[in-house]
Parts: C-alpha cells; sequence; structure tokens
C-alpha cells in the first residue's frame, strides 16, 4: 500500500534530505504555455472570453458570470440545517482565531523631532477563488473570505467554477453549499469562473453588457491579491500574472507528514493519511516513525481502512505514489531532521511529549499536537487557516492569515532639527555610493551647505 524509505544509519543533513524525500510530480513550469492563452483571451474579449472557456473546460456556458443575488439567497435558504450550523461554528472559531492577529501601527522615536512609524493598511481589492473539482469547498470559502474581512479590505470578490451538474435555479453556477456560505459570510460579489480564466479575471476584470445589476452593467474591478488554492492550472494563472497582481502562494497538492513513536495509534495513523490522500490523486502522505512496529500496524490498518472509503480509488493511487511513503529513522530527533526538511502543509505530531517534540518544529504550515488533534480538525473547525503553503514551501512561506492581506508602510516623519542632526552621514552615504544627487537634497534645505 505505501512503499518504505529506510534512513536508519544515515546521515541526514538537508542537502541529502531534500533529495531523497518524496514529493508529488507538480510541473507548473510546464503549465505556463497552456494557461498563457488563456490569460489573454481573458485580457482582450473579457465577459465573453470567460463564458467561452467555461463551456469549453467545465461543460458549462454561464448565462450570467455573476451570480444574482436571489441565487444567493436561495442557496443559503435551501441548505441543511445541520450543515449551516457546522458552517456558523466553523466561521466562529475562524473569527476568533483570527481576530487577534490585527496588527497595530507602531511609532518609534529615532530622534527628537524624528520618527518612523510603521502603519498597517489593507489591500483595496482581493480576489478569492474557491476550488470546484473532486471536492466541494465550503471550508475555503470560510478560510479565505474571514482573514480578508479581519484585515478590513474594503472590496472582495469570491470566484468558483460552475457546476454542470446544477439545476434549476443553479443551474450554471458554483455548487449551492459555496454560494450558501458566501451568503452566510456576507459576499454579495460572486463569479461562475474558474481554473486559470478566473485568475485572469481578477488580474484584468471585465464589464459584461449582457447582466445588469441595479440597471447597470455588471462590472468586475481588477483586483490587487488574489488568494485561494485551485489545481495546476489556478497556480500557473497566478506565477504567470504576479506581479500584475500579488498572489499568496503557488499551492501544489496537499500533503500529510506525521512522526510518530511507538506511542501512536496505528489505526488513528492511517485514517488520518487516508484523510489527505482523499483530496488528490496527487496528494502526499507521509509517515515518520522510528518504529517498525507502527509502520506495520499502520499498513495493516491501511488495508482495512482504504477499501471501506468512499473514494478508494482515489485514495489508493495517491498511497501508492511516489509522493506517498513510510519513512523509518533511527529515533525521534532524526524524525524531527526529515520533517523539518520536508516542511510539510500539515504536520502531525503523534509522539511521547508530543508539545515538546513539536515546539522543536521549525518548518511546517501548521502543527497538529498529540492523538486528539487530526488535521481534519484543522481543516474545518480548530480556528486555524488551511490555507498552507506546500511542496517545502513551509520554510520560508506562512500559510493564509489576516497578515496575508495587509501591508506595512513606513511614514518617515522629521522636523529640520532631526534632518541637520543627520545629514552628514546622509552626505556621506550618498557619496560613498557615488550618488551624490541624494546628499544634494539634504543640503538644498541648508543652503546648499552640510550642517555641523
Amino acid at each position: 500500500m505505501m512503499s518504505t524509505l529506510d534512513l536508519r544509519g544515515r546521515t541526514l543533513d538537508v542537502r541529502f534530505l531534500r533529495g531523497a524525500l518524496p514529493r508529488a510530480e507538480f510541473d507548473v513550469t510546464a503549465a505556463l504555455e497552456q494557461v498563457r492563452p488563456i490569460c489573454e483571451d481573458v485580457a482582450h474579449r473579457g465577459a465573453e472570453a470567460l463564458r467561452d472557456l467555461g463551456e469549453r473546460f467545465d461543460g458549462v456556458r454561464p448565462t450570467h458570470l455573476r451570480v444574482p443575488g436571489e441565487v444567493l439567497r436561495a442557496a443559503l435558504e435551501g441548505l441543511d440545517p445541520d450543515l449551516r450550523a457546522a458552517l456558523e461554528e466553523s466561521i466562529r472559531r475562524a473569527r476568533l482565531v483570527h481576530a487577534d492577529q490585527r496588527r497595530t501601527d507602531t511609532t518609534t522615536q529615532v530622534v527628537p523631532g524624528g520618527t518612523v512609524t510603521e502603519r498597517w493598511v489593507p489591500v483595496d481589492r482581493v480576489g478569492l477563488y474557491v476550488p470546484g473539482g473532486l471536492a466541494v469547498y465550503p471550508s475555503s470559502v470560510i478560510m479565505n473570505v474571514v482573514p480578508a474581512q479581519l484585515a478590513e479590505v474594503g472590496s472582495l470578490a469570491v470566484a468558483s467554477p460552475p457546476q454542470r451538474e446544477n439545476t434549476g435555479v443553479f443551474a450554471g453556477y458554483p455548487n449551492p453549499t459555496i454560494l450558501a456560505t458566501c451568503a452566510l459570510l456576507g459576499v454579495e460579489e460572486v463569479y461562475a469562473v474558474g481554473g486559470a480564466q478566473a485568475v485572469a479575471m481578477f488580474a484584468y476584470g471585465f464589464v459584461d453588457d449582457t447582466q445588469l445589476v441595479d440597471g447597470e452593467p455588471v462590472v468586475c474591478d481588477p483586483v490587487s491579491l488574489v488568494t485561494g488554492p485551485g489545481n495546476i492550472w489556478v497556480v500557473a494563472a497566478k506565477r504567470l500574472l504576479k506581479g500584475l497582481i500579488g498572489i499568496d502562494a503557488e499551492a501544489g497538492p496537499t500533503e500529510i507528514a506525521v512522526l510518530a513513536d511507538d506511542s501512536a495509534d496505528p489505526d488513528h495513523v492511517a485514517a488520518d493519511l487516508i484523510s489527505q490522500a482523499e483530496h488528490d490523486p496527487l496528494a502526499a502522505s507521509v509517515l515518520v516513525t522510528d518504529s517498525e512496529e507502527l509502520a506495520e500496524g499502520t499498513r495493516a490498518a491501511l488495508r482495512r481502512r482504504v477499501p471501506a472509503t468512499k473514494h478508494s480509488e482515489r485514495v489508493t493511487e495517491a498511497l501508492e505514489g511516489t509522493q506517498s511513503r513510510i519513512v523509518l529513522v533511527d529515533d525521534v530527533d532524526a524524525g524531527l531532521d526529515v520533517v523539518n526538511a520536508y516542511a510539510a502543509e500539515h504536520l502531525e505530531i503523534q509522539t511521547r511529549d508530543a508539545a515538546a517534540v513539536a515546539a522543536r518544529v521549525r518548518n511546517a504550515g501548521a502543527i497538529f499536537v498529540g492523538p486528539h488533534a487530526p488535521v481534519s480538525l484543522g481543516d474545518y473547525a480548530a480556528g486555524s487557516n488551511h490555507v498552507l503553503p506546500t511542496a517545502g514551501c513551509a520554510c520560508h512561506s506562512s500559510g493564509l492569515s489576516v497578515q496575508s492581506f495587509l501591508r506595512g508602510i513606513h511614514v518617515v516623519d522629521y522636523d529640520e532639527a532631526a534632518l541637520r542632526g543627520v545629514a552628514r552621514h546622509v552626505v556621506t552615504l550618498a557619496q560613498a555610493e557615488d550618488l551624490p544627487a541624494h546628499g544634494e537634497a539634504v543640503t538644498a534645505r541648508f543652503g546648499d551647505e552640510v550642517p555641523r
């Protein structure tokens, strides 16, 4: 079911581990040239291109690109009460955690009369992407929208692919649960657009004369930032258009790593590995352990559980892929070296004294501590964010948060005396860099003399 990588007795330096550890094959570079004409088409033809591309890639030609308000309300009214309660609790917990992330402005007095203030300002407008492929992701609506709202972003829009199986009032629109979640969160600007064309739509905007809102044509204004997970085409479009827009990350297939010793329950470990493999045939499930008994117990549990799970074919393909492994190590210290080099999107610690072990982890998108914190808790209702760095990017990048939607601006406020006090140093540094006009911009304020 899962192959073994035996690293016992090896010197586990980072250079070796980066080459030895499994990764999903996810060639964004190869996809770039395929999404380029899609993005160019949206840039040139706008709404008509988006309709054509929806028909081509999603099998649906949307009548309206922007989801009408009455359709959002119908989705919310038709939401199963238990599902609504679960979504509301997920929203409540996410708001609780993300509210504490908001930074405050800080002013530093450098010298009397000279201050620098770091002011935190939200981006003006964001585009939030919600996938709609192998699964339905109302949780991704929450994870994108909540931090953007708490950052006080002035304008936000959600895009998700239209679903060909939708009928009745929802025909030609995204999944009704996605729409209902948008309505729960108070999001009114939702588009039935998926894939690379959704990223291009956010980057370029469009005007649609065939659809009116309050008697005016629908206008999708360009955004400053695009966030949210997606398939390889979404990731390639983000890379192509980065610079024109900001992006959160180039998210690849999902990953789970479990660092466990012989105290872990193999049935729990197997269930958690399956939970991430369920996402995608390219999903990575990695167990790092110093216990052969746990490894064999986990294999036995996988043999029992995989055939019984709903998406067993998809799970089997993921677990048998080159991206998934059981990694044997000499001890928990060696296991920490492995997981720090791997930098998993999701990392579970199922060891003795799990909190102390977790405190030694440097690289992970999110860490789940102990036997009662499975990754699926974070996916839905821990209060944490599940939009996280993949493919080893957790060694340098963070998951989505309120910070993702804020920009730090330095405000420099010096009076004449404060400038006079540092003028000689500015002139000296400008001369050292052979940029004399920089110094002259200071001395011009003092009769072209360097203050003494």
